[in-house]
């Protein structure tokens, strides 16, 4: 049996944390567009549109209880994952089935719970290296008065400390730090904008109501705890995206990899 509470792949059962191979599985994924599917019906309730609480409510009974083997046999036949997985949530909630996914493309759930997902992701990461930097911080004042031999081209150059070489370490994971939180802070949710970016189906939805369209895109991006949105997309968000997160994770690797390997020469020298 499939266990879809964990990302499976080689280097997550080696070196992922317990808690970012549940943030990359299955079961939080399409719990995610859920509750994407939710939050949009929601907020089209609330602008006006024909949906009623009871259908909310079915929605919501059946967020966590994802039907997967009705998932996968609707997928065999019409090979589209997010259509399949709206034709399973309609068995589960017969009411609301007309209503789920209204007005959106695949890349509302898909693009927007990579999104959410990917926060949280970096967010984990930002709470373990400030707990990183903490323990080198302890380890630099501890030692910050214990003299060792400087090098220079790994060769024999002036004294420093221990405490004083761990500093290196830290200054690098510090910016580091500050570079993750500032990708955190500037993330946008892609939002509510239809097949092409135009909005064309919710313009549709609303009888060409533009701020109607514009109320409907910020709360549900306000229901994700995101204050922006990107302001032009195509059916997808800006890969930029993935490339300035890419980008803030490589920094850190780098300097994980200073680390690691500075560490490595050091114990072989006598």
């Amino acid at each position: 049996m499939t266990d879809r509470s964990r990302y499976s792949s080689p280097f997550a059962g080696r070196w992922a944390s317990e808690e970012m191979i549940a943030l990359f599985s299955e079961d939080e994924k399409f719990r995610t567009w859920r509750k994407l599917w939710i939050a949009l019906a929601e907020s089209e309730r609330t602008l006006g549109l024909l949906i009623t609480e009871e259908q909310i409510d079915e929605l919501k009974a059946h967020a966590d209880d994802i039907n997967y083997d009705d998932a996968v046999r609707f997928e065999k036949e019409i090979r589209h994952d997010v259509m399949a997985h709206i034709k399973a949530y309609g068995l589960q909630c017969p009411q609301a089935a007309g209503i789920i996914h209204l007005g959106a493309t695949s890349c509302y759930v898909c693009d927007n719970a990579d999104l959410i997902i990917m926060r949280r992701a970096l967010r984990l990461i930002e709470k373990k290296l400030k707990q990183a930097v903490r323990n080198l911080c302890d380890f630099a004042l501890r030692y910050r008065a214990l003299p060792t031999l400087g090098f220079t081209h790994f060769q024999p150059a002036q004294l420093t400390t221990v405490g004083k070489r761990a500093c290196l370490w830290i200054n690098d994971f510090v910016s580091d730090l500050d570079e993750l939180q500032y990708r955190i802070e500037g993330l946008r949710f892609r939002g509510v904008k239809g097949t092409t970016g135009t909005q064309a189906s919710f313009l549709d939805l609303f009888a060409g109501d533009h701020e109607k369209v514009r109320q409907l895109d910020a709360a549900v991006a306000a229901a994700f705890g995101f204050e922006k949105t990107e302001p032009v997309t195509g059916q997808t968000y800006s890969r930029k995206t993935d490339y300035r997160v890419l980008s803030a994770l490589s920094g850190l690797a780098q300097s994980a990899s200073k680390f690691a390997t500075d560490i490595r020469l050091l114990q072989s020298l006598k």
